[in-house]
């Protein structure tokens, strides 16, 4: 499935505050578009956790939720698992290969499942089989809410993803003062859309969209989009 490596992981941890695209709003995005009130007791599913910082915030945001990360990374659950230590038991973490079939089980019963930056490490056939998975699975009212690279079906909609993801990195790196961790990015050719790399496998959003319909969600919607990264999801319930 992918090269994914611990030192990929290490890179990862120190540059994703600058080579992830507008991360503040991905995660307010996904964070807004799961379909439950703050005090429902619900279940959430993390698929590629890393670090646990997205599953504090959901542990926060649902203040009665319990929640099972996922991470195929040692170093990664460790992380998580020191971050949602102050959850207590309403946080899990356990280890999971993407591409295997012997974690879908915890699919049954939930009510939100996020996937943030992995699933583009599948190609589009086991894209498909997830969403079937996890539309026959999860509960009535339930959503899969992603976040992940799309592709571009053009040569300047690829030019375009990839300007804006170098100038998102370059306002975060200001931002924060760290033009080291900018020059980490250019240097470890982070920038799919301009340095491609075989291990991912981004789809287009449209297909994205097909897929999770024709799976089984009856409401389906891309919520947020920039240099080439989108937000999207299918919803178990349609609006009235």
């Amino acid at each position: 499935m992918t090269g994914w490596t611990e030192d990929d992981s290490a890179t990862f941890r120190a540059i994703a505050p600058v080579a992830v695209p507008r991360r503040d709003d991905i995660n307010a995005v996904l964070l807004a578009a799961a379909p439950f009130d703050r005090d429902r007791a619900i279940k959430i599913l993390e698929l590629g956790s890393g670090e646990g910082l997205f599953a504090a915030a959901l542990l926060t945001h649902f203040r009665h939720a319990t929640l099972t990360a996922l991470d195929g990374s040692a170093s990664m659950r460790r992380e998580a698992a020191a971050r949602l230590q102050p959850f207590g038991d309403r946080a899990r973490i356990a280890a999971f290969d993407l591409a295997s079939l012997d974690w879908w089980d915890r699919l049954f019963g939930v009510d939100v499942v996020v996937a943030s930056l992995c699933l583009h490490h599948l190609n589009d056939a086991k894209k498909q089989y997830l969403y079937k998975a996890a539309a026959d699975r999860i509960s009535p009212g339930g959503a899969l809410l992603i976040a992940d690279l799309v592709a571009p079906q053009h040569p300047v909609a690829t030019s375009v993803a990839a300007d804006r993801w170098d100038a998102s990195a370059h306002a975060q790196a200001d931002a924060l003062g760290a033009p080291p961790l900018l020059q980490r990015f250019h240097d470890e050719r982070w920038n799919h859309f301009r340095y491609p790399d075989p291990a991912d496998q981004p789809s287009a959003l449209l297909h994205h969209l097909m897929w999770l319909r024709h799976a089984g969600f009856p409401a389906v919607d891309c919520l947020w989009l920039d240099a080439g990264h989108a937000v999207f999801g299918g919803f178990k319930q349609a609006a009235a």
